[in-house]
């Protein structure tokens, strides 16, 4: 197997420079690649910054081992940072890399055409890994020339603090390289929890983690549209919140905001074509991202964010959005992923989404209600028509009770 001693991290925006800094920290070698001086430079001082607070609160790596007579020492800073270099040329910085992780925008032929410059002109061995979210990492190295030696490294963000990392195996990834990637990424140190490495088995649409929560954006987006219809938006976003209240860490139009309307749709655009045209955007997403009124990063989506994230009252309910139903469609996309063969077993699924999302699975759920599961997906589907959402045969079944591991 390959031994991989210097990385290049390829797109040094905020995910890229998250992965480096671990990378760093893990003792790697790393060099910042990007196309221009001022973005690596950037990516460069931030990661110093970073370093820095994270010295001042003793929380760098060992250098150096405590013993029966001295001290453990601990890295400088400084130190960690002299690994890193920088580049805006990737021909010419992946000459002496084991292995680059790219973190470039989402667009299938960027991510082709930096896969095969890094072949091209990379040593043998050296293994291309991609960051995307939902792209093929099949097709992102069938026209690379080594398309045995690229997977997928999908990491969370902030990455110094989400433990999860999905390992994909495109369709062409050899063994060796899909290992190799695994025991790298288990190197990779993050600062609250344990990190935690799923294992995704086929290259489907969203992995594990991604694929898993995206059905649940049909089904807001239609109890979007409906509380259109019924006046309650766009004045009163926080009764539809109500109907959720407490129960999750952020409700779905807070929720919404928070990750940004654009980038809901661009997901849902993309699996309207990649799963099923029931992803289609209602009519309240694609207004709102057409106005521009895109949430938290914006400062106006459902809430007005000017004052910090809102705080919506509670009281008085839509009786639109039934909890019960949310978690049926999460079970039943898990349910899916098991019958792909995206992932190993129920625990596999579980541990993933609280590792990428710090919220639990659905099968813990599911094990004790999945028969009212398929009650509650059957009769929504007769009213809506949205034939996605009906229950595949593993869920009605039960039978994922036994795929455990």
């Amino acid at each position: 197997m390959v031994e991989i001693k210097k990385i290049a991290c390829l797109g040094v925006g905020l995910m890229g420079q998250g992965i480096a800094q671990v990378a760093l920290m893990a003792g790697y070698d790393v060099v910042l690649v990007d196309i221009k001086d001022e973005f690596v430079d950037n990516a460069y001082k931030g990661i110093a910054v970073g370093m820095g607070k994270l010295a001042e609160k003793g929380k760098l790596p060992v250098k150096t081992p405590k013993t029966e007579t001295t001290e453990a020492v601990k890295y400088t800073a400084d130190e960690l940072m002299a690994k890193c270099s920088k580049s805006t040329d990737l021909a010419a910085a992946v000459k002496d890399c084991d292995m680059v992780i790219e973190a470039v925008i989402e667009k299938m032929e960027v991510k082709k055409t930096v896969s095969k410059t890094t072949m091209d002109n990379g040593p043998d061995h050296i293994i291309f890994a991609s960051n995307t979210s939902t792209m093929s990492i099949t097709e992102i190295g069938k026209d690379c020339g080594k398309p045995g030696q690229v997977c997928g490294m999908h990491f969370f963000n902030p990455v110094p603090l989400m433990a999860c990392i999905e390992i994909i195996k495109g369709d062409d990834t050899s063994d060796e390289t899909f290992k190799t990637a695994m025991d790298t990424a288990k190197k990779l140190p993050v600062l609250r929890g344990k990190r935690y490495i799923a294992q995704v088995m086929k290259d489907r649409p969203g992995f594990i983690v991604n694929r898993l929560n995206a059905p649940a954006n049909i089904y807001l987006s239609w109890a979007f549209d409906q509380a259109l219809e019924k006046g309650i938006l766009p004045d009163k976003p926080q009764m539809l919140d109500a109907d959720i209240g407490k129960v999750a860490a952020m409700p779905p139009c807070v929720l919404s905001d928070y990750v940004g309307l654009d980038t809901l749709l661009h997901v849902m655009n993309y699996n309207e074509g990649a799963l099923s045209p029931d992803f289609k955007p209602g009519k309240v997403l694609t207004d709102m991202v057409e106005k521009g009124l895109l949430g938290r990063k914006t400062g106006k989506g459902f809430y007005d964010w000017s004052g910090g994230r809102p705080q919506p009252d509670f009281s008085e309910k839509a009786g639109i959005i039934d909890i019960n139903l949310l978690f049926s469609i999460t079970l039943n996309e898990g349910c899916r992923i098991l019958e792909e063969g995206v992932a190993t077993g129920t625990k596999s699924v579980d541990d993933s989404n609280m590792a990428g999302m710090n919220s639990p699975g659905p099968f813990g759920w599911g094990k004790r209600n999945y028969e009212k599961a398929v009650g509650y997906l059957n009769a929504f589907v007769e009213k809506t028509g949205i034939e996605y959402l009906k229950p595949c045969d593993l869920l009605i079944s039960g039978g994922f009770k036994k795929m455990r591991k």
